[in-house]
């Protein structure tokens, strides 16, 4: 597993640790899950979790551990839940630290079942996500089923957003729908100062990009803080 951070710039500190699955020679995500056979796709996510928790607790992780899930691997189920507890008291790992961003990497069967799971398991503190949102399926669907505590802005949305009048508007708006709602915004994929700029001056704080820290496995990598 790699580790790569959300930074908060308003407060100057760092907010998660998103667990990125890697091969053994460093092969990326896509690469990795491409080789798994479909049948194995939830056995193969639920032994990442536990993994990257176990790491995170062995590294002295105190920020949030952000952990990606599929959303037809949780509506109407638990499993993933149930084990990722398991596995942070197993690990004297908080499970206030977990963050588990549902993927938009699938269309969602049961949106009822999803939002109704992530409410009844809400009261164990974890913080929810969504991840990618603008990229495909339905992002204003799910976000209408179910408000998470964080949406992250998919980086066809960020990148060169500074020279963009449409997507400005676009995000300005996201904003302002998500600050109603008591919804924090990452915006993901930033590599570049004035993508920065700008999207502070819309009132995004939280960012995740190599701007900041490239992914670093096995253990948590370096900030730096005045790319910006």
């Amino acid at each position: 597993m790699a580790f790569q951070p959300i930074v908060d710039l308003g407060r100057r500190s760092i907010y998660a640790h998103e667990a990125l699955v890697r091969g053994l020679s460093g092969e990326g995500a896509a690469e990795v899950l491409g080789r798994v056979n479909p049948v194995d796709r939830f056995a193969f996510h639920e032994a990442c979790r536990v993994k990257a928790i176990e790491m995170a607790a062995a590294l002295g992780m105190t920020s949030r551990l952000s952990l990606n899930v599929m959303p037809n691997d949780v509506a109407g189920q638990a499993e993933c839940f149930r084990t990722a507890i398991a596995a942070a008291k197993r690990s004297k790992f908080s499970v206030r630290q977990l963050m588990f961003e549902i993927t938009e990497g699938e269309r969602v069967r049961d949106l009822p079942g999803l939002a109704s799971t992530f409410r009844a398991f809400k009261r164990h503190g974890f913080t929810s996500a969504i991840d990618d949102f603008g990229a495909a399926y339905a992002g204003f669907e799910l976000l209408a089923a179910f408000q998470p505590d964080v949406v992250k802005l998919d980086l066809s949305l960020i990148r060169g957003i500074h020279a963009d009048p449409v997507r400005l508007t676009i995000v300005r708006g996201f904003v302002a729908t998500c600050d109603e709602l008591n919804i924090r915004v990452i915006a993901e994929g930033v590599e570049a100062a004035e993508e920065v700029r700008a999207l502070r001056q819309l009132g995004v704080e939280l960012f995740q990009g190599y701007l900041f820290a490239r992914p670093a496995i096995g253990a948590m990598p370096a900030v730096a803080w005045d790319a910006a």
